[in-house]
């Protein structure tokens, strides 16, 4: 078994659609960032790269031409295809979302159904949470939103 951690923050932009999970949040200011901003999706890509021993997700997914503006639903794809090219298989997800504002709950299955579909796993591989900070810290003083995530992985077969 191998298991990875991931963490991901970003500051909201009021120009931007709010994705998290892959899913989009309507009403509410997006977050910066160099593809989607999606906070939860990038956390559990840094959780598998690093449980697969492959790196960061900056260093496999670069801030250049290639991942501007890019889905992290993609990213997620792309993340799993390269911990199933190294033999492994995700046996569990469990992730985090830290946001004061807004508010998340109406939106888990659909995060949990969004990031199984792009991981190839049944959700029932993946546990979708959601917090606030209680009005303490950047996130509760409303600058942004923060995710953290672990992976589990074993060999294929």
């Amino acid at each position: 078994m191998k298991v990875g951690l991931g963490f991901d923050v970003h500051a909201f932009a009021p120009s931007r659609r709010l994705v998290l999970g892959g899913v989009e949040i309507p009403g509410h200011a997006g977050l910066s960032g160099h593809s989607d901003a999606d906070v939860l999706c990038h956390a559990i890509g840094d959780a598998l790269l690093g449980a697969a021993g492959l790196g960061d997700l900056g260093s496999n997914f670069p801030s250049d031409e290639t991942w501007a503006g890019a889905s992290s639903l993609e990213i997620l794809r792309v993340a799993a295809e390269r911990v199933a090219d190294k033999g492994l298989a995700i046996d569990g997800i469990d992730a985090t979302v830290v946001a004061e504002e807004p508010r998340l709950g109406p939106f888990q299955a659909e995060m949990r159904t969004t990031i199984a579909t792009a991981l190839s796993v049944d959700p029932d591989n993946v546990s979708i949470k959601v917090t606030s900070t209680d009005g303490l810290g950047s996130i509760g003083r409303g600058e942004g939103i923060a995710s953290m995530a672990v992976a589990v992985l074993s060999p294929l077969g």
